[in-house]
């Protein structure tokens, strides 16, 4: 993966614009953190097949039984990826690690969960959608011999492509998608998930692979000082706390980055 450092807004603008559609992104309120799942930073240490899959069937059965008592805006999910998206949505620990196909909205995230006060460099990853998908499409063929999916036709099928296929045979691949029925919030964040295929393989570790040497993924280090910058493009582009959540709790997410902006 190729880092390239911030030093301005300008520029940060200039690159993120110069690069194709076919990219996803994901903000990070400390640089030097790694691409985890929350599931991985749980586990931590302790990771292996056996843990990552005990724990994920844990929260299933703790999680789908009660979903019908406690929700009030979703459909039911009918899916193994459409559940594991509304258990990430609302905090359980999953495999899936959120991107956004807006840049923007990803730095906002970015900037919300930073410690504002203490400046420390922001990451901008930008992943190469297009590029990751041809080669995990290209490795599971060499395994499977009846395989003719391509990126076009993987996203009429994407829940039961992983369901039965890369979950199914934990293939050694990162796999990026959305369930075909997105909750509001997720639809409203330009939302979509990468995972890794095997469970015994951390995100990262898959990621930097000699399978996607290849692949034009670019991880931005954004310089501490353009905070107030950064905050100023995104209300340029009205991607606020309001406009991402549309809720109460959007709202009040809003007046506290302002408070925090502000404050510096």
């Amino acid at each position: 993966m190729r880092t390239v450092e911030i030093k301005s807004t300008s520029d940060l603008i200039l690159q993120i614009n110069s690069l194709p559609n076919n990219y996803i992104f994901r903000g990070q309120a400390d640089a030097s953190w790694q691409l985890q799942s929350s599931l991985e930073r749980v586990l931590a240490k302790t990771w292996s097949k056996e843990r990552a899959r005990h724990f994920e069937d844990f929260t299933f059965k703790q999680f789908c039984p009660k979903f019908h008592l406690y929700d009030k805006e979703n459909s039911k999910p009918n899916s193994k990826l459409a559940w594991l998206s509304i258990m990430q949505h609302y905090g359980v620990p999953t495999r899936l690690l959120d991107f956004s196909e807006s840049p923007y909205i990803a730095l906002y995230f970015a900037m919300e969960s930073a410690q504002i006060s203490q400046k420390k460099d922001l990451s901008l990853y930008a992943l190469d959608y297009n590029g990751i998908l041809e080669k995990s499409i290209e490795y599971i063929r060499s395994k499977d011999s009846d395989f003719r999916e391509t990126i076009d036709s993987i996203q009429e099928r994407q829940d039961k492509i992983f369901e039965e296929i890369v979950d199914r045979f934990s293939y050694e691949i990162i796999w990026i998608g959305e369930p075909a029925v997105l909750n509001t919030r997720l639809d409203r964040q330009a939302g979509s998930f990468i995972l890794s295929g095997d469970r015994e393989k951390k995100i990262e570790e898959v990621l930097n692979s000699k399978l996607y040497s290849t692949t034009q993924n670019i991880k931005f280090v954004i310089d501490g000082s353009l905070y107030d910058g950064i905050f100023a493009l995104l209300r340029k582009v009205n991607i606020t706390s309001k406009s991402i959540y549309g809720d109460l709790e959007g709202l009040a997410r809003s007046i506290k980055m302002q408070m925090q902006i502000y404050a510096i």
